[in-house]
């Protein structure tokens, strides 16, 4: 592990202690956001964060993440310890006031910690809060100490000596509080696990092991993590269902001015860039200033390198940021001791300094991988070459598609039936399968809020496609004509004309893949649609049950047998493969009535998995695909009758 152990001390005294812990209980979401399973999970990040802390100071190479057969969670670590003696302003032990008072830890001390991650400090407190029992073990100087708490924060059992022991390092051990978490209190084991697998990525040489006891499969119990090269291993792991077009991945790692600054990038031979940032562990979706100086870097050097060996020959030739950024995979990490953020969400790093850091460190790195492997830096070059062709072909294919006023839909294959309201508000816009559902939909649709767009079959796989092919498909040009916004960098969500955009296909294999095609063309090229909550999908009956003037209709196989003992012996049961079998008036009943309709919000926790699962699904590479569906294929039901 490259971390040195700073050279502070880590007693009681160096633990500040800053408010209470209140309202945790009353208002849980102003610190861990949900109390869904977001939420839930979030309690196990503030606790591993702890002890990563530990190990980016020096002081532990090893945390062990389990969760227990009654959905317990323990977490250890083989750090300091937390310390034991009593605090001057709480009067108790230090150890009991960094698990009761919010604000208190060596994170705020100025000298226990570098950096640190975490919601500032806070994390040890409110999981104690919001959790029916939080149990701590300590291993300090040949001692165990045991702390106990119920019932969100109070104290049951208060500090005392266990015994001897040969141990070091801190474990903690929490149920989360049913009260609290009234959505649900199950951790999800893929959740756990990709996301310790990341910490591990982001902070080489750390082994992070990980232990479901619930877990029946013997390959799905234990996982170690443990990556000494960092970021180059978590480029390779990316990139492993892609195909890069160079073998050496570019790398550097450099502690300038207090900031350490850890870069990885490797070109595949797809089109959709995926830059993924950190600021001290935490994941800022929404990029900020070292993002910005990694991105200036990458032009200014590929351009620069292009004059230099005369593969473009004027300054008109230059690259734009889009053309250097074609199928690049990057991780940008910093680790900064007093990061600043834009906003409370911590998605979005503002700190002014980290710019011109990341652009120096990444530059200079990236001008010497150029010159050390010139056969790897011409592909990159050529790759941008065509990209800026591309680019230039697709500028007039994106023009058609900028709304000018009225919609200009008329001259194109599909027709919008607009709805009558101009409050966007108040409007909702159905993406529909077909002229036989878009029929339907428009009869049954109320018009002054709802709008129909029927599509003429498959749109195109944007996963597979450049820029201009895109723009020149006629379906795509009417959903982004319609919609109003424009695309990709250019999105203006105040333009956008329906606040709810739906996506309603056939209840079949074909309805499926269309509604996937539908949404990786959001996800790629409409991401902030779907951030902000505007994208949904409708849930069309599968089933019709009925006996005379009596009928009900069902969303699933078990909707459908709970109607049955209704109808005795004697019913019929009606399957939906297609919305064009619905009457306009059924269709508005079941799948379009505000007050009676299901609709699903499509939502995006996490950029990098769906990047992944989008890539799997409709990418060119057959192998990853193949085995997903050969390991799902077991849980398909109905696939198609």
């Amino acid at each position: 592990m490259s971390s040195t152990k700073v050279d502070h001390s880590y007693t009681s005294d160096d633990i500040q202690v800053l408010e209470g812990l209140e309202a945790v209980r009353k208002r849980p979401g102003m610190y861990i956001g949900t109390t869904s399973s977001r939420g839930l999970h979030h309690l196990v990040w503030e606790i591993v964060d702890n002890g990563i802390d530990e190990a980016l100071a020096g002081f532990a190479d090893e945390i062990v993440v389990t969760v227990d057969k009654n959905n317990v969670i323990i977490v250890s670590d083989n750090g300091r310890g937390i310390p034991i003696g009593i605090h001057e302003k709480t009067g108790v032990s230090t150890a009991e006031t960094i698990y009761t008072v919010l604000h208190a830890g060596g994170k705020f001390g100025g000298g226990a910690y570098k950096v640190s991650g975490g919601l500032h400090g806070v994390g040890a407190s409110v999981v104690n809060a919001l959790s029916e029992y939080l149990e701590v073990e300590i291993f300090l100087n040949g001692i165990e100490y045991f702390l106990r708490f119920e019932n969100g924060g109070e104290v049951k059992v208060p500090l005392s000596e266990v015994g001897k022991t040969d141990k070091k390092g801190t474990t903690v051990r929490f149920k989360p509080d049913p009260i609290i978490f009234t959505e649900t209190v199950v951790f999800e084991h893929d959740i756990l696990r990709d996301r310790l697998r990341q910490m591990a990525f982001l902070n080489k040489g750390i082994k992070i092991v990980f232990n479901d006891e619930r877990q029946t499969d013997e390959d799905k119990q234990s996982y170690v993590f443990l990556y000494e090269d960092g970021l180059l291993q978590y480029i390779k792991y990316i990139n492993r269902n892609k195909t890069p077009i160079h073998d050496e991945i570019v790398y550097c790692e450099e502690d300038k001015d207090g900031v350490i600054v850890e870069v990885s990038m490797q070109y595949n031979d797809g089109f959709v860039p995926n830059i993924y940032s950190f600021c001290n562990n935490i994941n800022t979706q929404e990029g900020g200033t070292h993002e910005d100086g990694f991105r200036l870097a990458l032009t200014r050097v590929i351009n620069n390198y292009a004059r230099d060996k005369n593969l473009i020959k004027k300054d008109d030739d230059s690259f734009l940021g889009d053309d250097v950024r074609e199928g690049l995979t990057a991780i940008i990490s910093v680790k900064h001791p007093d990061p600043q953020y834009e906003g409370q969400t911590k998605t979005k790093l503002g700190s002014a300094e980290v710019r011109p850091i990341v652009s120096s460190v990444f530059g200079a790195a990236l001008e010497r991988f150029l010159m050390e492997h010139p056969d790897d830096a011409k592909i990159i070059v050529e790759k941008a070459v065509i990209a800026s062709k591309a680019r230039v072909a697709a500028k007039k294919a994106r023009e058609l598609t900028r709304r000018k006023g009225a919609l200009e839909i008329s001259s194109l294959p599909g027709k919008l039936a607009d709805c009558s309201n101009r409050n966007a508000e108040d409007c909702e816009i159905y993406i529909v399968e077909g002229d036989s559902a878009g029929g339907s939909a428009k009869q049954g649709r109320d018009s002054k809020f709802q709008a129909i767009l029927p599509l003429r079959g498959k749109i195109l796989n944007v996963e597979k496609a450049r820029l201009h092919r895109i723009f020149d498909n006629n379906e795509i040009r009417m959903m982004i004509t319609a919609f109003g916004t424009g695309v990709s960098d250019e999105i203006d969500l105040e333009k956008l004309r329906y606040h709810k955009i739906i996506i309603m296909t056939d209840a079949d294999v074909d309805g499926a893949h269309i509604r996937t095609l539908l949404l990786t063309f959001f996800f790629r090229f409409l991401r902030p649609l779907v951030e902000q909550g505007f994208v949904y999908i409708a849930q069309p009956p599968l089933y019709k049950i009925s006996h005379g003037k009596k009928f009900n209709y069902a969303y699933s196989e078990e909707e459908l047998d709970a109607f049955r003992p209704d109808y005795g012996e004697r019913f019929n049961v009606q399957r939906y493969k297609g919305l064009g079998e619905m009457n306009p008036e059924q269709l508005w009943d079941t799948t379009m009535d505000p007050s009676t309709r299901t609709l699903i919000q499509v939502t995006v926790e996490d950029a990098m998995e769906a990047d992944e699962v989008f890539q799997m699904l409709m990418g060119d590479e057959v192998a990853p695909r193949r085995d997903f569906i050969q390991t799902n294929a077991q849980y398909v039901t109905n696939l198609d009758i």
